[in-house]
């Protein structure tokens, strides 16, 4: 019991990205750094008193420390690595870790085999054009034809990758990995304080996504990241689509019309330019003149022309209240799977209904 406990905490203090004196300090010194210490090396159990003031400084339920359900992640990927301080990439993977737990404990509980197959495993990479290849291999296997991806997040959670949202820094967009357990199933962790516009997050996905599925590893990474952005284009905006919509070569583009096109598959105006460019239906030079034309006019943050609908995974939700509803698991506890107290559950449910 101790070790456990020992565990737990140290996770929930880094996930709070605390050194053993701020959550000293953030409890007022009411435990010392000392006793602290003590609890993560397992020599010693705090009281209930001691145990409610840890819970309330690391934003936990006291069901928390018990939870024996471990996630075991391959190797964690950042997009944007070096700019995220390592204080902040050890918080985020454990607040990833914590939430992975929390998901497998309930599907576990509700009996759920999400197992989890690559149909591109067996392809090779020599080139850009292979990507185009592998993206329209995989839109096929996933039953998307050429049409336009309503809900990026959602085709994801039907094909068994796991989407978290987390709110973090301003330093990464995503990250991606591997639960490690009977097989392995693939993670791609959004970081909503960053991905504020759907199409952003949509192609953040997809990249993310690429990272997982691709031959990558005898490549750059300057190149992996050139084939991850090929590969999120061309899964959003496929070659016979982009063909159909813009034609085969353009000497001009409209913004009006790429307004459309973006709110018509989902991707913002400068990806659109990207893959004109790639599929070489427009030059180079007319490329850079666009981005600057797009500079000048304030669009590279945010564009003209939003995108309507939700871009949220809700496969974790709906499994909760499916698992609810059919008695497998009592409200108290997906209310701590919530990581929730009973009454903010409680009201929850009531304020839904």
């Amino acid at each position: 019991m101790n070790q456990l406990f020992a565990e737990r905490l140290r996770s929930a203090r880094v996930m709070n990205g605390l050194s053993l004196q701020d959550l000293a300090d953030r409890i007022a010194n009411r435990v010392s750094r000392q006793s602290l210490h003590k609890y993560e090396k397992g020599l010693a159990m705090p009281d209930s008193e001691t145990l409610g003031l840890l819970c309330q400084a690391l934003g936990v339920r006291p069901d928390y420390f018990n939870r024996e359900v471990v996630v075991d992640l391959g190797e964690i990927n950042f997009r944007k690595l070096n700019k995220c301080p390592v204080k902040e990439q050890h918080s985020i993977v454990e607040r990833t870790r914590e939430i992975l737990s929390r998901y497998i404990e309930l599907e576990e509980l509700a009996n759920v085999d999400d197992e989890f197959v690559n149909p591109i495993q067996h392809t090779n990479i020599n080139g850009v054009d292979d990507i185009e290849a592998i993206a329209e291999q995989l839109r096929e296997c996933w039953h998307l034809c050429g049409k336009a991806i309503p809900n990026v997040i959602e085709m994801l959670e039907d094909n068994h990758v796991k989407v978290i949202e987390i709110e973090a820094g301003e330093e990464f967009d995503g990250l991606q990995t591997w639960i490690k357990k009977n097989s392995s199933m693939p993670v791609i962790v959004l970081n909503t304080s960053r991905l504020k516009s759907k199409d952003r997050k949509r192609f953040t996905a997809l990249h993310e996504l690429g990272h997982l599925l691709l031959p990558l590893e005898s490549v750059s990474e300057k190149m992996a990241e050139k084939y991850c952005h090929t590969f999120a284009g061309a899964m959003l905006f496929p070659r016979k689509a982009a063909e159909k919509e813009l034609g085969k070569n353009r000497s001009k583009l409209s913004i009006h019309e790429l307004g459309i096109i973006k709110q018509q598959y989902g991707i913002s105006i400068q990806a659109i330019v990207y893959r004109a460019f790639n599929l070489n239906i427009i030059s180079e030079s007319y490329k850079n003149y666009f981005f600057k034309y797009i500079n000048e006019m304030g669009w590279k943050v945010e564009e003209p022309f939003a995108l309507e609908g939700k871009e949220i995974p809700v496969r974790f939700d709906q499994l909760l209240y499916r698992s609810l509803s059919e008695e497998l698991i009592s409200m108290s506890k997906a209310a701590a799977l919530k990581n929730m107290t009973f009454s903010e559950f409680r009201t929850k449910m009531l304020t839904a209904g």
